[in-house]
């Protein structure tokens, strides 16, 4: 490189859904993110995003999401805006053309949470700045990013693995899907009739990768990880009382997980609730290992933004 010659800036890039990325760069951003939380613990400060700025915008409310993506953002030396529909334009006069047009002129990364994935995408089709999906009605990556590499912490690799999916066919098992194909192990899904995964959202191509099983107990049967979420998602409060009912004997309790592997984990992308969709005495169990999976987010994400805005390190 000549001297005074500006470093080449890494190509945009996006996460709007988990097969956004190859196997070779989940690699890499597991073993970033291990590097990443190992400073950390260490009180090792790091801060390559100085001067950086992430928008956090929420369609969506969020505990987690806005914790880990705050925190890390900080940590790494950056600095965060937070918006929500309440205080921004973004899907009330403005179009979400507009929105982005401008919010990507003004800082260098975009983390949005709302309900349609066509909404996330149309900003990132006119942003100038990397655009993360915070978790849409069809995908949760950065869950997921975080569950797999908790899964690696805690057992080794995933390839080769068997997922069980318990629970309703929502934004979280589309994603286990697609996490499925890319990296090589099966799920094993068993969700209510009326509550299965659409395929075409889902928009994987090797059947393969996955399992069905009416039996939510059969399908935990030899399973390397046991995971759930709750039984209405946000936006769906209406139906409540209906899942509730039908999702009756879809409680990872203590049974189901004695039907996977004597050492399976456990998870949970949270808020839980315990007596519904999973049974207290699993989710506070020796086999649960949801307090690391929430923590992992922000070491994830860490990994995540730093790959979006830096490219490679090393």
């Amino acid at each position: 490189m000549k001297s005074g010659t500006a470093p080449l800036e890494p190509p945009l890039k996006h996460y709007l859904q988990f097969k956004d990325f190859s196997a070779e760069e989940y690699a890499y951003l597991f073993e970033r993110a291990a590097v990443i939380k190992r400073r950390f613990k260490n009180f090792e400060k790091y801060t390559p995003l100085v001067d950086r700025t992430l928008a956090m915008i929420f369609e969506k409310a969020s505990t987690r999401t806005r914790v880990s993506f705050e925190a890390g953002m900080y940590q790494m030396g950056g600095s965060v805006v937070h918006l929500t529909t309440g205080d921004s334009q973004l899907g009330r006069a403005e179009p979400v053309e507009d929105s982005a047009r401008v919010i990507s002129r003004m800082v260098d990364l975009v983390m949005i949470r709302t309900y349609e994935q066509a909404k996330l995408e149309g900003f990132a089709a006119h942003s100038r700045v990397p655009v993360i999906n915070g978790l849409t009605d069809e995908y949760h990556p950065c869950q997921i990013l975080a569950d797999v590499f908790t899964f690696i912490e805690h057992r080794g690799p995933i390839e080769g693995k068997t997922v069980a999916w318990v629970g309703d066919g929502n934004n979280m098992a589309n994603t286990w899907l697609q996490a499925a194909e890319i990296l090589g192990f099966t799920v094993h899904l068993s969700t209510p009739g009326g509550y299965e995964v659409d395929q075409a959202v889902a928009g994987i191509s090797n059947r393969a990768c996955y399992k069905l099983f009416k039996n939510p107990r059969e399908a935990c049967r030899g399973a390397h990880l046991v995971t759930t979420d709750v039984w209405t998602s946000m936006g769906f409060e209406a139906e409540s009382a209906t899942r509730q009912q039908a999702f009756a004997d879809w409680c990872v309790d203590a049974d189901m997980m004695s039907a996977a592997r004597p050492d399976a984990l456990f998870m949970h992308c949270l808020p839980a609730h315990r007596g519904e969709e999973v049974a207290a005495d699993v989710i506070d169990g020796p086999q649960s290992v949801v307090w690391d999976e929430a923590e992992n987010r922000m070491h994830a994400q860490k990994a995540l933004m730093e790959y979006l805005l830096l490219g490679r390190i090393g």
